[in-house]
């Protein structure tokens, strides 16, 4: 029984470690199945439609845009923006 409890409670530590210190997704490069299970609220239909809208406009150039993917609204975007990354953006031209 003490061996069982120890089991699942590095089990629990260990799931619980990885989520927690699990690297953002960068909206830009992954793929629908990585977008869907790691943004809250966004279903596989969803991630789907974010990688369609950004084969045709290009690169995100920040996570505020997933709001103009139909089905995402800004409570989605704002409880997942520590979970996403943006790679590729174009910056602005300081000369």
């Amino acid at each position: 029984m003490k061996l069982t409890r120890t089991i699942l409670a590095s089990i629990f530590f260990a799931v619980f470690s990885f989520t927690t210190y699990a690297e953002p997704v960068d909206i830009n490069s992954a793929d629908a199945e990585a977008l869907a299970e790691a943004i809250k609220g966004v279903g596989p239909k969803t991630a789907a439609a974010i990688v369609g809208y950004r084969d045709q406009h290009g690169p995100f150039q920040s996570v505020d845009e997933l709001q103009d993917i139909k089905g995402i609204g800004p409570k989605v975007v704002e409880s997942n923006r520590e979970n996403m990354k943006v790679s590729g953006a174009k910056t602005a031209d300081t000369n």
